[in-house]
């Protein structure tokens, strides 16, 4: 009896021990997993983060660039009631075309399909989506596609154009390195030659002198 007794403490004692090892390791699986969730959702952060503020720079750029260009930043915030001079026209543009669209930034073709968007020629803008709708007190998308309608066709390339050498710092090398080829001109038909007349002392050439 006494040894069953012993034997039986024995295993409850071996029991305890190991429930013990497992509670453990638990508890350290458990810290390390609350420690790498926070490290893993900063790391998925920063590009975007960089993104947004790569965006927020890009339209002083442009306006740097085109200092003559539409600013269109009269509009009012909804929480200061002061006007947000940082507002401006090319920053919802540029916010709309990566943002509301997720087209590419750095591609001619892209841009395009943007401004056709303003112009009415392509996909619709939704209203209520449209930058500044939400922070502003007054809508600014009606007021900015009036005035893109109103740019002409050159200041409308000159956008682009600046956009997108923001975006890839090499197309304008690549469109120096590729010129465009110059059509050669056209060549004049010849005309056929008029047989040549007999002339005197042209026989003299037929004689063979030995």
């Amino acid at each position: 009896m006494i040894q069953l007794k012993r034997k039986g403490k024995a295993t409850r004692l071996v029991v305890l021990f190991t429930l013990a090892i497992l509670t453990s390791i638990g508890l350290c699986w458990g810290k390390a997993g609350i420690r790498t969730i926070p490290v893993l959702s900063i790391m998925g952060s920063q590009p975007a983060s960089a993104q947004l503020m790569r965006s927020q720079d890009t339209w002083r750029q442009v306006y740097q660039q085109l200092p003559d260009f539409p600013q269109e930043n009269q509009y009012v915030t909804n929480e200061t009631g002061e006007v947000n001079l940082e507002s401006t026209l090319v920053s919802r543009l540029i916010r709309y075309h990566l943002y509301e669209k997720r087209r590419l930034p750095n591609y001619r073709f892209d841009w395009k399909l943007t401004l056709a968007d303003y112009l009415g020629a392509n996909e619709y803008i939704n209203e209520s989506e449209y930058p500044g709708s939400n922070t502003l007190t007054e809508n600014p998308m009606a007021g900015d596609r009036a005035v893109i309608e109103k740019l002409t066709r050159q200041q409308r390339e000159d956008l682009i154009e600046v956009l997108v050498s923001i975006y890839n710092p090499n197309y304008a090398d690549s469109q120096m390195s590729t010129p465009n080829p110059q059509p050669s001109p056209p060549s004049t038909p010849t005309r056929p030659s008029k047989p040549r007349l007999p002339q005197p002392g042209d026989a003299d050439l037929l004689k063979i002198n030995f």
